[in-house]
């Protein structure tokens, strides 16, 4: 198995939400990437995925953080696919564009489609000539078959609550012989999400963390992640794996609440329970300005 092997640069400012859960003032570095190639709580918590009003209310503060971060994953997907200016590109569950935007540079037709309006306005208000979007669930897209060169959903069809019918969709509308390319986190998440439930399993063992979607829990596993790729309509899948360092600014561990609240196990902890998260937090940077969370992530690439 070959690794190609890059290690990060320049410092950004970012943040997530829920599975990549993270607040503005934390450090994350630019283009670099590590890469391998191989062949969230139950109930009302799971629930907000499916809430448009949900994302709505988040899609700037999503554009302000966590756009930068996924933007590196959308940017690793797209090096996989050759697209021109006649290039026919669907993204869905677009989120505020950070595929859409990036694909627009090649000179491609950009559709980008997600349930949230406020995400829609989000992508719109970039006013590229080339990006069009557009309102639409991507369980049942009102488009027609085979319609797309290029069809991407970057962490957005595995949150789905029928993610395979949304896989599925997304094979329908892609035209033969083009492709189809998922990105899906693996592990628990990424970024500080990814790192409270590393600390929380170690210092609470008996704890139960917050489930993740069923989507990403099945997905993480790259085989099945193939299996799930060709049941959907494509064909000649390649699952691989991409790493970005997160980089955490441990100085945001002054205020806790910033970094962790939007994540139920934090909410659940005691104040005593929290105090413990930090310093254990802090001792894993070694006195270091920066703690380094290798988020990690797959990327289907398939073929119709």
């Amino acid at each position: 198995m070959e690794e190609d092997v890059e290690r990060p640069r320049e410092a950004a400012v970012f943040a997530h939400a829920t599975i990549l859960h993270a607040e503005p003032g934390i450090g994350n570095s630019g283009d670099s990437r590590y890469s391998k190639s191989y062949m969230y709580e139950g109930g009302s918590a799971l629930r907000e995925f499916e809430d448009p009003g949900r994302w709505n209310k988040a899609a700037e503060h999503y554009e302000r953080t966590a756009h930068p971060f996924t933007s590196r994953f959308a940017e690793a997907a797209l090096a996989r696919v050759p697209l021109t200016s006649g290039s026919r590109v669907l993204d869905v569950a677009a989120g505020t564009g950070a595929l859409a935007l990036a694909a627009a540079r090649t000179g491609a037709r950009i559709l980008a489609t997600d349930f949230s309006p406020g995400m829609v306005d989000r992508i719109a208000a970039a006013g590229l000539p080339n990006v069009e979007a557009k309102v639409m669930d991507g369980q049942a897209l009102d488009l027609p078959d085979a319609g797309f060169d290029a069809v991407f959903s970057i962490f957005g069809v595995i949150l789905f609550p029928d993610w395979r019918r949304g896989l599925a969709e997304m094979a329908r509308v892609t035209r033969p012989g083009g492709h189809g390319v998922v990105a899906t986190w693996q592990e628990q998440g990424a970024a500080t999400f990814l790192l409270l439930g590393r600390i929380r399993r170690t210092l609470f063992p008996d704890r139960e963390p917050t489930a993740m979607p069923e989507g990403v829990k099945i997905l993480g596993d790259p085989d099945v992640f193939a299996r799930e790729m060709v049941a959907a309509g494509y064909s000649d899948p390649r699952i691989e794996q991409v790493v970005f360092d997160y980089e955490l600014d441990v100085g945001m561990l002054d205020e806790p609440d910033t970094l962790f609240g939007m994540s139920a196990d934090w909410v659940a902890l005691s104040e005593e329970e929290k105090a413990v998260v930090v310093a254990e937090a802090r001792r894993m940077a070694a006195g270091s300005r920066i703690l380094l969370i290798p988020s990690v992530a797959l990327i289907a690439l398939a073929v119709r």
